[in-house]
């Protein structure tokens, strides 16, 4: 009789299985860009830009541009089945009249300037620090403003992480660097507060570490204060049905060491790593291996991220996006359609066929 019971149940569980298989429809393979929309709406030439992205297959674009902005762009947008995404520049914020009048918001470097006075590298990078509670409301006052637009497909965050405290290899000698080691002036985030809190668990000033990037610790913790943020902002969204995504470093361990991004604990919608294979000396087939790492190491969606710059070559462009595809990505993202040359726009319009595809 047990018998009897145990194989029923089997066939139950198999069948139920079976029939959740059916219901469940894989997610089509898209095509994404990265643009900007400007200060001014003109209705005209935003026909025309959603006309030639679509003529490309791209059925998603992530603009950076102001809340009004992108109210007006969303229906026209909607005319032609493609999804708009609010693309904000997190915790790097140039150009910020609010932050500007409070320098004590900024992330502070290991030499002790923050991030206002001493902008590494360009003179955009002002980066505002994790620790300080009115910078976070700051930001996520910022997001809450893109939560309030109807029809918006997610918040997009972007530059949500720590100023590089190593370049890609082919980004060094741009600046005259060789970063063998990680250097102080590019080390953040030793603001005040969070040394205090840092401080106050471990007994220990991380200013005063001969070799701080020996200390997991330290490192874990100013990750954590980026998760945190980030984390946050996601419940107020899923709060109000609102998605989250995010532009990512490569992989996550990769993001770790390069730019304190631990972009595997937080609780994205869809991830697009930008996967800029010339910024670290490496070829295509990287593009292929860094998607197959993030699938692994998340349980959410991940759009490969490509440089158009760097894929000049129809050739290479056309195996970028098969690799990302071939290694788990569910799109790709193109920094930036605006650029395309006509080469390049031709292996779009050849690979739309892989976005019809289930």
């Amino acid at each position: 009789m047990k018998k009897l019971i145990l194989i029923a149940v089997l066939t139950l569980l198999i069948s139920c299985n079976q029939e959740k298989k059916a219901v469940e429809k894989p997610s089509k393979f898209t095509f994404s860009s990265w643009t900007n929309a400007g200060k001014d709406f003109k209705e005209e030439a935003w026909i025309k830009r959603l006309n030639f992205y679509d003529s490309l297959g791209i059925s998603e674009l992530l603009i950076g541009g102001s809340p009004e902005v992108l109210e007006k762009i969303i229906p026209l947008a909607n005319k032609k089945n493609i999804k708009i995404h609010g693309w904000m520049w997190t915790l790097n914020r140039p150009g910020d009249s609010v932050a500007k009048t409070h320098p004590e918001w900024y992330a502070v470097n290991r030499n002790g300037k923050n991030s206002l006075e001493y902008r590494a590298y360009v003179d955009y990078y002002q980066w505002l620090s994790p620790f300080h509670p009115e910078a976070r409301k700051h930001i996520i006052n910022n997001a809450k403003k893109l939560m309030k637009v109807k029809g918006l497909a997610s918040v997009h965050l972007d530059y949500v992480r720590y100023p590089d405290v190593i370049l890609g290899a082919d980004l060094q000698p741009k600046y005259n660097l060789v970063q063998e080691t990680e250097m102080p002036e590019y080390d953040y985030d030793y603001h005040p507060l969070a040394r205090k809190g840092f401080k106050e668990i471990f007994e220990k000033d991380p200013i005063d570490f001969k070799h701080p990037e020996l200390s997991t610790e330290w490192r874990q913790f100013r990750l954590n204060a980026v998760t945190s943020l980030v984390n946050e902002i996601i419940d107020i969204a899923h709060s109000k049905d609102k998605e989250v995504t995010a532009a990512v470093f490569p992989f996550p361990e990769m993001s770790r060491q390069m730019v304190r991004q631990a972009w595997n604990d937080w609780n994205l919608d869809k991830a697009y790593p930008m996967l800029y294979q010339n910024f670290y000396r490496e070829n295509i087939n990287w593009i292929g291996f860094a998607t197959k790492q993030g699938v692994s190491d998340v349980d959410f969606p991940i759009v490969s991220g490509l440089y158009a710059p760097a894929l000049r070559n129809p050739k290479d462009l056309e195996k970028a996006i098969k690799i990302a595809k071939e290694n788990g990505a569910k799109g790709i993202s193109i920094f930036t359609a605006d650029g395309l040359s006509k080469e390049q726009q031709a292996v779009f319009v050849k690979l739309k066929k892989l976005t019809s595809k289930k």
